[in-house]
């Protein structure tokens, strides 16, 4: 592998970590840093900055709205967004539904629908997982009947993360239970304000409310929010997938969380072997870092990752968790102490207590990560057939 920045791209590196540096808001800094949760105000506030400035949508293509950065670009953008305590980008807007409406929607959805995702305006949700269906995708039920106005649908998504202040989701739904499983799902548009949607939020280990089951009874969708062909929604959910995954390897966030845990360990000293177990988690990362950038050089020469964005999703996730119980061990007992206000940012948390404010809470929602976006699992198994031949 041969990969050299040039000096337009380390410029471009300087300028963004100038500009992230400047305009990240200190409050919503501090609260990243303590692992403390966002509310979709503070949320909203940051993407507001980015969308301003052209550079929220930075994976889309100029003729879209988007800022046209290059595959290395963009590798070095999430780099500096990373370094930061910049809060984790919603993807469901910018990097799962845009890209899915630009490259298989009608110019009508185009122009409709991608500048209020570019511009900030809109939050949007993901319907796929339901009871039954949730890392075998293809077995949901939730049925989406045509009628001379469009489709009535008729189902329950789980797991939804951010309906409850969604204003839009994008639904796999069944239009053909006839055609086999694959066959029979179709990719619809859904505005959250329909009448037969309700959604009720459900309470994690963490104490939190981010994920919701959403009910949907006799829901009418208009033709027009049909992405693509009718029975395609297969394929577009596995081109949305592939673009979710490769940018949740979370490389440059474990980097700078990994930096401030050495530091923690530092000022406390190396307790239950912690300057061993930093070591270890530092190669598995410098790892992926390896991976991140031998697909980088891939796409410059004009390949496509494909199915190998698996490793991505896998390896980061996995380091994600192996930082986050390192985090708790260390805290022990001082992590129990469950101080609601801080752990929900309705607080500030002292610099010398953030690690033990919301360790705890912290691990129990990252317990999350080898599930979501496609389980560790399930990413094996693509890895064996699609990559290895097996």
């Amino acid at each position: 592998m041969d990969l050299r920045f040039s000096s337009e791209d380390i410029a471009f590196r300087h300028e963004v970590r100038e500009f992230l540096r400047a305009s990240l808001p200190p409050d919503i800094a501090a609260k990243v840093r303590a692992n403390q949760c966002l509310d979709r105000a503070g949320i909203m506030r940051w993407q507001d900055i980015l969308a301003a400035r052209g550079w929220l949508a930075t994976g889309w293509p100029k003729e879209y709205g988007g800022p046209g950065f290059s595959a290395t670009q963009r590798y070095l953008f999430e780099q500096e967004y990373g370094a930061l305590p910049c809060p984790p980008p919603v993807q469901f807007g910018i990097t799962m539904a845009g890209p899915v409406i630009y490259t298989y929607g009608s110019e009508a959805q185009k122009a409709r629908f991608l500048p209020p995702i570019r511009e900030n305006k809109v939050w949007w949700c993901q319907g796929y997982s339901e009871p039954g269906a949730g890392s075998d995708l293809a077995a949901l039920r939730t049925r989406a009947v045509r009628d001379r106005e469009g489709f009535v649908v008729t189902g329950q998504k789980i797991w939804t993360t951010g309906a409850n202040w969604a204003d839009w989701m994008f639904c796999l739904v069944k239009t053909d239970i006839a055609a086999k499983p694959q066959a029979a799902i179709s990719f619809l548009l859904i505005d959250m304000r329909s009448p037969g949607i309700v959604v009720r939020p459900i309470r994690t280990l963490d104490g939190d409310c981010e994920i919701n089951e959403v009910f949907l009874d006799e829901v009418r969708v208009p033709e027009a929010n049909l992405v693509g062909e009718e029975g395609r929604g297969w394929t577009y959910a596995k081109f949305l997938l592939e673009h979710e995954r490769f940018s949740m390897s979370g490389a440059a966030r474990s980097r700078r969380q990994l930096g401030e845990l050495r530091d923690f360990v530092a000022a406390r000293g190396d307790r239950a072997g912690a300057v061993a177990r930093l070591a270890a988690i530092d190669i598995e990362l410098r790892a992926l870092e390896m991976i991140e950038l031998r697909l980088l050089s891939r796409l410059n020469a004009g390949g496509n990752p494909g199915p190998e964005t698996s490793k991505l999703k896998i390896r980061g996730t996995e380091i994600a968790q192996a930082i986050a119980r390192l985090r708790l061990d260390l805290c022990g007992s001082s992590a129990l102490r469950w101080d609601r206000a801080a752990i929900a940012g309705e607080q500030p948390v002292a610099p010398g207590a953030q690690t033990s404010a919301t360790a705890l809470t912290t691990w129990l929602n990252l317990r999350k990560l080898t599930i979501w976006g496609g389980s560790n699992e399930i990413q094996r198994n693509v890895l064996a057939r699609a990559v290895l031949g097996l």
